[in-house]
């Protein structure tokens, strides 16, 4: 993995703007916290021309604007990236209701029925995430993994309670 690290690039530091953050539940705060530490653990992600350096992300929302402010590892700027949200926001508004049918049926539900929301909770994040990289084609290298815990920081980003 390192490797990989190394040739493409990475993040260091991940940094969600509090400005535009609501007041959360217990499981967004879990997700949040969960896809933060996944990310900073292993990801892949340089703005196209910077391969095999360390990032920092800023993101936050601005005009229901995504913006992906990228810093070098002395967090001086390099570039932002200023995505619509309209793209994300069916995806996401389906996210946050399968999301909270999981929560609720963790422990009160059949094992069947709880592997079922959880497919459908996984497969909405996938398709969030596919999103994301195709936002980002051109713009930012990454994986998908790393596109994936991006998806849930920005689900968590923009949730509105």
């Amino acid at each position: 993995m390192e490797d990989k690290h190394a040739s493409i690039g990475r993040l260091v530091a991940v940094e969600l703007d509090d400005r535009a953050m609501r007041r959360s539940t217990p499981y967004i705060d879990h997700e949040r916290n969960a896809a933060m530490r996944d990310l900073l653990a292993d990801n892949v992600f340089a703005p196209v021309g910077r391969r095999g350096e360390e990032f920092h992300l800023r993101l936050s929302v601005a005009d229901r604007r995504l913006v992906f402010d990228i810093r070098d590892d002395h967090d001086r700027p390099l570039v932002s990236h200023i995505l619509s949200m309209s793209p994300l926001m069916r995806v996401m508004r389906d996210y946050y209701v399968v999301c909270e049918a999981y929560y609720s049926a963790v422990g009160s539900t059949s094992p069947a029925q709880f592997e079922a929301i959880d497919m459908g909770r996984r497969g909405l994040h996938d398709e969030g995430a596919e999103l994301l990289e195709e936002r980002l084609k051109g713009k930012i290298e990454l994986d998908h993994s790393t596109a994936r815990c991006l998806f849930t920081l920005v689900a968590a980003l923009y949730w509105k309670g």
